[in-house]
């Protein structure tokens, strides 16, 4: 990789979290694609961003689509915001195109109807099956699961803090420079078999949130300034 700015993708980014992370991501300067399963999809996802962008008085950004496999292929880092029930299939799809890259894997294996309850896989996250379909050679970072896309929508910094699990402290590195160009602050948290708890947590915010009408986070304290 160059000292130019990675090309970021999206998979499965036409949903609220995916086109707030794409807009930020954007804002900051870099190259993003938005990937989905159908092109029309994804150009009707980035229509919408641009118009959103363009109403808050910024245009000089490069957002563009293309299909998921495309997306893999022609970006520097991935990131993958897809539902648990597409997770292994989008992964399948698009292996070959993930070999030497970063994955950030954005999915939590929630299981509709109770959402807000705990329900972890047998492998133990939505994370730690990712690197093992993809093996080795694709450094999985898992991150953003406890996010609320209706904050990543808004033109503020959040008042959110991210905590990134993977088997490479580079990887992890790379990837809280990331949630930093988003607006938040991003912490090592282990390896990627601490996602388990990372996910778990996004069901008990989701519950939290049900309970008092918000939309809450995770905030770290008793950090050194």
């Amino acid at each position: 990789m160059s000292n130019l700015k990675p090309v970021l993708a999206i998979l499965g980014g036409t949903g609220d979290l995916g086109t707030g992370l794409a807009r930020r991501w954007a804002q900051a300067g870099y190259r993003v694609i938005i990937g989905s399963r159908t092109q029309e999809k994804a150009e009707a996802a980035v229509a919408d961003l641009k118009s959103v962008m363009q109403e808050r008085g910024v245009t000089a950004v490069t957002v563009e689509a293309m299909e998921n496999l495309a997306a893999a292929e022609a970006a520097d880092i991935v990131a993958m915001t897809v539902p648990f029930g597409h997770h292994s299939s989008t992964l399948e799809l698009v292996k070959p195109a993930l070999q030497g890259k970063i994955l950030i894997d954005v999915t939590v294996p929630l299981v509709p109807p109770k959402v807000a309850r705990v329900q972890l896989p047998e492998q133990g996250s939505a994370g730690q099956i990712a690197q093992a379909l993809l093996g080795d050679e694709v450094q999985v970072v898992s991150a953003f699961q406890n996010v609320a896309a209706h904050h990543l929508q808004e033109g503020q910094g959040l008042e959110c803090d991210v905590l990134v699990c993977g088997d490479k402290k580079d990887a992890r590195a790379q990837v809280i420079e990331l949630v930093e160009a988003a607006g938040m602050r991003g912490f090592h948290a282990g390896s990627i078999a601490n996602a388990a708890a990372v996910e778990a947590m996004t069901s008990v915010l989701i519950f939290v949130n049900k309970q008092y009408g918000c939309h809450a986070g995770v905030k770290l304290t008793g950090l050194p300034e």
